[in-house]
């Protein structure tokens, strides 16, 4: 099916899926997940982005982040817009809930975040940000 534009009508240009996928792991268990994806599963593993630790996952990214106050994993994933703007406004039109606070992005990037009703946290990044995590 394709995406909604942001008038309401159906476009396949308003959201697409993006290429980064994030785990947020607690500290006791991020270096056993980290050589699960490393050693066990034999992932390729994206040194350019050291330090972060990051997974090639087919054509996707598959970010390791450590995150101190969790007691349990959770899977992020990205959405890119071609209309930061205008999907912001479709958004809330739909009553999406919106979640800037949960992770700071870079100064000056194009993008914030969402939650999806079942609680999965999403990245909504406009095109220029497609290479920047």
């Amino acid at each position: 099916m394709p995406a909604l534009s942001f008038s309401g009508g159906r476009s396949h240009d308003a959201f697409t899926g993006g290429r980064n996928i994030a785990m947020k792991i607690p500290p006791h268990q991020f270096d056993d997940t980290v050589r699960f994806y490393r050693e066990v599963i034999g992932l390729k593993e994206v040194t350019e982005l050291a330090p972060s630790v990051v997974f090639e996952f087919g054509a996707n990214r598959l970010w390791q982040d450590r995150v101190e106050a969790l007691s349990q994993s959770e899977i992020w994933l990205e959405l890119q817009a071609e209309d930061t703007r205008s999907a912001a406004k479709h958004l809330e039109a739909q009553r999406v809930v919106r979640c800037d606070p949960i992770e700071k992005l870079p100064p000056g990037f194009d993008g914030w975040w969402v939650m999806n009703p079942a609680g999965i946290v999403h990245l909504v990044r406009g095109p220029e940000q497609k290479n920047r995590k």
